[in-house]
């Protein structure tokens, strides 16, 4: 087991056990187990899966950060984390339709960064509400 905790700016830390961990890493997808090799990477918007014991899996949605990653505890600093089963996946997909017709419209008024950013963290959370992460 990997002790696991998740914090993120005017949350309360989330603290839970795993069998292993998937993270969003900036150069892709990374599994965390226990005993696993120490060392820090950035995040990018996606979701993290946490499998305990059981096979049981939790998913959040996460827009950056970072992880810092040790052989017997994974810590996550996110700039953002919300749980799937509480993202409203109504407003989410309402977020990702907007954040799509602004990058189909190559208005010049418009920020793309920005769009792009809206987009990724809307997929992440319907991702991490629908459970589908890969």
């Amino acid at each position: 087991m990997i002790a696991v905790e998740l914090c993120a700016p005017e949350r309360k830390p989330v603290e839970l056990e795993a069998a292993e961990v998937i993270v969003p890493g900036a150069d892709g997808l990374f599994t965390v187990k226990q005993g696993h090799t120490p060392f820090l990477t950035t995040l990018q918007p996606g979701v993290l899966v946490i499998t305990n014991n059981q096979g049981q899996e939790k998913c959040y949605a996460v827009s950056g950060g970072f992880a810092e990653v040790r052989t017997d505890r994974l810590v996550i600093l996110a700039d953002a984390f919300e749980k799937g089963d509480e993202i409203d996946e109504l407003r989410a997909e309402e977020a990702r339709k907007r954040a799509e017709e602004r990058l189909v419209k190559h208005d010049a008024d418009i920020d793309v960064e920005r769009a792009e950013r809206a987009l990724s963290r809307s997929l992440s959370r319907i991702g991490a509400h629908k459970k589908k992460y890969f």
